[in-house]
């Protein structure tokens, strides 16, 4: 109980001290994303998601239609684990077979909270990223959480 209104605390002097910027709930997408975004093909296969991901420091890739060059899905690491504990040949299996098709996609426009919101409804932990000029980048849960409580952990190491 103690650390739970240490913590509150905390929290108010922070937000205090912070009257001239929005809350973090409040803030966009748009300074929150990290492009640029590793994409990947409906026809390529599994293993190719696996490695991309593992080279581009990333848990979900963009599935683009070939002909369209727009979002088709998003493949994730969990989709890949699942095959694998399915027993299914990475080299064989096809992006389209295992990805999750037409995801829910959020505009660099909205706020932090709305992703928030958008992803516990959704249960997703990714979501692409959208923006006039098209497909711009991607979120991911740990960067909602860290946006959010990102003034308690900063308070917290004295910064």
């Amino acid at each position: 109980m103690r650390n739970q209104v240490s913590m509150e605390q905390n929290m108010t002097e922070a937000s205090a001290g912070q009257a001239a910027q929005p809350p973090p709930s409040q803030a966009t997408i748009a300074g929150l994303m990290r492009p640029p975004l590793t994409t990947i093909e409906l026809t390529d296969h599994a293993a190719a998601a696996a490695y991309l991901m593992k080279h581009a420091g990333t848990s979900a890739l963009v599935v683009l239609n070939p002909q369209t060059g727009q979002p088709a899905g998003i493949i994730t690491e969990a989709d890949i684990a699942r095959a694998v504990a399915d027993g299914k040949d990475l080299n064989e299996v096809r992006i389209h077979d295992l990805m999750t098709a037409d995801p829910v996609i959020i505009n660099t426009t909205a706020s932090i909270r709305d992703a928030a919101i958008i992803m516990t409804r959704g249960h997703f932990r990714h979501l692409p990223v959208t923006s006039d000029a098209g497909l711009v980048g991607m979120v991911d849960i740990t960067d909602i959480c860290r946006a959010l409580i990102g003034p308690v952990l900063s308070e917290e190491n004295g910064t």
